[in-house]
């Protein structure tokens, strides 16, 4: 774990007290306010440089977001950039109103409207940081909604001005931030889903917490962190031992497919090779069975009887799923194989359930059921099959991170809730974010190619710690995604093509930090 513990995600008031241990400790807020700013200046500075973007206008709020937005324009005004000021509120506090006094010695243009600022190549939002409470109206709100429609470039301090700190929700009116500078640790909003638009690029200014402070607040480890490569290339089945065989990197059985769905379990399977497992069973109606094998040759098939609507009705009597060290079950098993499913919850293995087979989960009570599983569950339901699943807990489109965590608290497995910033909860409320993601993956099948990679991760490692193995194989699928998408574009990017990237993701997690 990096000694500075950048990867950890908290909420404002969590951000308040690792501050407070800070000033109590003896640190001044002026010292803080000039280092931070300083940094987010020099970083500015890289971002936008002058003979690109001279003229800079800077919000200024009544707080200290304001304050070092103020620091940074004496110091941009001070390497060159032509700054000017838009002073948002007539009360500040009291180092705002220093620096505002020094910036006006400066010769720093003050503007009480915020046309001036339309003549600016750059923007920079120093209204409001982490912890807004109220929304936003009046004035100020037709201001912002004035600036976000003159299509200059913003770079928001901390947060974009409107977006609340750990719910991503906005407040009344958000700044559409082009990069956001998020300082000291994450916020929880830079992972909600619905602030993704208002947040831009997001990127992480350390300003050097000392550890000791972190953990007093957040616990060694921190309960909601980011999964990096660092962590995620310890989970890889990589390097393999020399004198290993087939039976010991694991055995997956997956089970998909229909007559209405063949190419589902074809995509899992893809996923599942790529993971590396020793050995692959695929279990699938019998009229899936030629195509399959024509792609995957080393697979080996078991011919399942087929229902009336060609689902699968039953395993094969002659499977032996007793060397199988974990199962993948659910893409495109469609609606018709409710008794399969009952048949999989009572097998000990390991088991992955996704796509119908959660729509399925959903027909029973869920919960009751996932609690009384022998072995362990990893779910992996989007959105809507989340809500489905989870009807009484709080909306994934809202709170993403206080929802997983809810759904694994109350059913005893692991949930993977897929979205532009995946989220992986424990039961025990330990949660993993996936940083990175691409549009690309907005396609029929990147779900299955995922189930079959996180099966095959799961067969190679079953005594490992399966949260982490589950969104090792989340930041794996969506590294394989954005490698693809740079290649192909977003609309490149099918399911098929996401499985010919799997391996270059893999290198990448290897080698990167």
């Amino acid at each position: 774990m990096p000694p500075n513990l950048t990867d950890a995600i908290v909420t404002a008031a969590e951000m308040r007290q690792i501050e407070q241990r800070l000033f109590d400790a003896g640190l001044p807020v002026a010292a803080l306010m000039e280092k931070v700013a300083g940094r987010i200046a020099a970083r500015i500075q890289t971002l936008y440089p002058r003979s690109r973007y001279p003229r800079i206008g800077i919000l200024i709020g009544p707080g200290h977001n304001g304050g070092d937005a103020l620091v940074i324009a004496r110091e941009l005004h001070h390497s060159g950039y032509r700054v000017a000021l838009w002073q948002a509120t007539d009360k500040l506090k009291d180092l705002p109103t220093a620096h505002l006094r020094y910036a006006d010695r400066l010769g720093i243009p003050i503007h009480r409207t915020i046309t001036p600022l339309q003549a600016s190549d750059l923007i920079v939002d120093g209204l409001f940081g982490f912890g807004l409470e109220r929304a936003i109206a009046g004035n100020l709100a037709d201001s912002i909604a004035q600036i976000n429609a003159w299509q200059i470039p913003i770079a928001s301090i901390d947060l974009p001005s409107g977006i609340h700190t750990d719910t991503g929700a906005t407040m009344g009116i958000a700044v559409r931030a082009t990069h956001t500078l998020c300082l000291g640790l994450w916020k929880r909003t830079c992972f909600q889903d619905r602030a993704l638009a208002a947040l831009g690029t997001t990127e992480l200014i350390d300003f050097d917490i000392p550890p000791a402070d972190i953990h007093a607040i957040l616990g060694n480890p921190p309960p909601v962190r980011i999964l990096t490569n660092t962590i995620a290339r310890q989970h890889l089945p990589i390097p393999r031992e020399p004198t290993t065989h087939k039976y010991r990197q694991g055995y997956l059985l997956a089970i998909g497919g229909s007559q209405r769905y063949p190419g589902s379990i074809h995509l899992t399977a893809l996923g599942a090779r790529a993971s590396g497992v020793g050995m692959l069973a695929i279990a699938t109606p019998e009229a899936v069975v030629p195509g399959l094998i024509a792609r995957l040759p080393e697979a080996l098939a078991l011919s399942c009887p087929p229902t009336n609507t060609g689902a699968i009705a039953a395993l094969p009597n002659h499977a032996d799923l007793t060397r199988t060290t974990a199962i993948a079950c659910g893409p495109g098993i469609t609606l018709d194989a409710g008794p399969l499913l009952d048949v999989v919850l009572d097998l000990p293995q390991p088991l992955v359930l996704d796509a119908d087979a959660l729509t399925l989960l959903a027909q029973r009570d869920a919960v009751a059921t996932l609690q009384q599983r022998r072995a362990p569950t990893v779910l992996t339901p989007h959105a809507g099959e989340f809500q489905r699943l989870f009807p009484k807990l709080p909306d994934p489109n809202g709170d993403r991170l206080a929802a997983v965590r809810a759904a694994a608290e109350v059913s005893n497995a692991i949930v993977l809730l897929k979205g532009a910033r995946t989220a992986i909860a424990h039961p025990n409320g330990n949660t993993w974010v996936v940083p990175i993601s691409t549009p690309a993956l907005a396609r029929g099948g990147s779900g299955d190619v995922l189930a079959g990679l996180l099966g095959g991760l799961v067969a190679q490692l079953p005594g490992s710690n399966l949260h982490t193995l589950s969104a090792t194989a989340a930041t794996w699928h969506a590294r394989a995604g954005v490698i693809a998408a740079r290649e192909h574009t977003e609309l490149g990017v099918d399911a098929f093509t996401l499985t010919q990237y799997l391996t270059r993701a893999a290198m990448q997690i290897t080698r990167d930090p």
